[in-house]
């Protein structure tokens, strides 16, 4: 295996492990963020809805206050039914808990409780025995307070569902932040053990390699550094040896006739 494939393959396995954790930190991510993302605009447009059925509601008893008060009209007060019951349906079809639909179905039974007793407004006003006033605080008064509780008790309850998503939200963006994580982690493993190998199988022999041709060049010292491998190090460093050798037995040879062509001078 050549040096170029190793590294290559060594740094394509680091960039697929970063590559493969951030896509599946984006989907998870993705995943988490639609889905959490409509329980809270679902919880969001629940609370609106329940406000509005607080604000209509206090509108309409309010109304027959007043109609109490002046004693000179027997005229109910505008209430737009179908628009309270459309808001309930809606709150009740987006809850996200099983849990919150008896607090809904309490809403539109106090509802139905309130606006039987209100349509009795018209005959206590025209009775001569029955006091509209007592007739509110005794009677009205209690089904009104009933149908804001139970409109506060289920506003309290899509709030409490709206702050579990949101705390659901915020760990699912840590839980999609992990692979990512581990992914850098594994990555600078990797990246330490390729210095490791770099530095061990190819770093290291180049300097040996450099110290003996030092060494036999300013000694004539022979080149004698070997190391297990089969890529083009392990050629160059076999070609380095070879050549090395073969000067050295230049070298000598050159040497001998030296001596032999002074012995003859002589």
């Amino acid at each position: 295996m050549s040096i170029r494939l190793k590294l290559t393959l060594a740094l394509s396995a680091i960039a697929a492990t970063l590559l493969i954790s951030s896509i599946i930190s984006v989907l998870e991510y993705s995943r988490m963020s639609t889905y959490v993302s409509d329980l809270i605009a679902e919880n969001i447009k629940s609370i609106n809805a329940s406000q509005k059925l607080a604000q209509l509601s206090n509108d309409y008893n309010l109304g027959i206050l007043a109609v109490v008060g002046d004693e000179t009209t027997s005229r109910l007060p505008d209430f737009d039914q179908d628009a309270f019951m459309n808001r309930c349906d809606s709150i009740r079809r987006s809850l996200t808990s099983v849990k919150m639909l008896p607090l809904a179905d309490s809403v539109v039974y106090s509802y139905s409780a309130f606006m039987l007793t209100s349509l009795e407004l018209q005959n206590v006003i025209s009775s001569d025995f029955i006091d509209s006033r007592t007739w509110y605080f005794d009677r009205l008064q209690p089904r009104y307070n009933r149908l804001r509780r139970d409109i506060d008790n289920l506003s309290g309850a899509i709030y409490g569902d709206l702050q579990k998503n949101s705390l659901t939200f915020q760990r699912g963006f840590y839980r999609s932040i992990i692979p990512g994580i581990v992914a850098v982690s594994v990555g600078l493993l990797l990246v330490v053990m390729l210095l490791f190998f770099i530095l061990t199988y190819y770093v290291n022999p180049l300097r040996k390699m450099l110290d003996g041709m030092d060494n036999y060049r300013s000694y004539n010292k022979k080149y004698s550094y070997t190391f297990e491998g089969d890529d083009e190090l392990s050629e160059l460093n076999a070609g380095i040896t070879e050549l090395i050798g073969e000067n050295q037995q230049m070298r000598s040879r050159v040497n001998a006739l030296r001596e032999k062509l002074n012995a003859k001078s002589e």
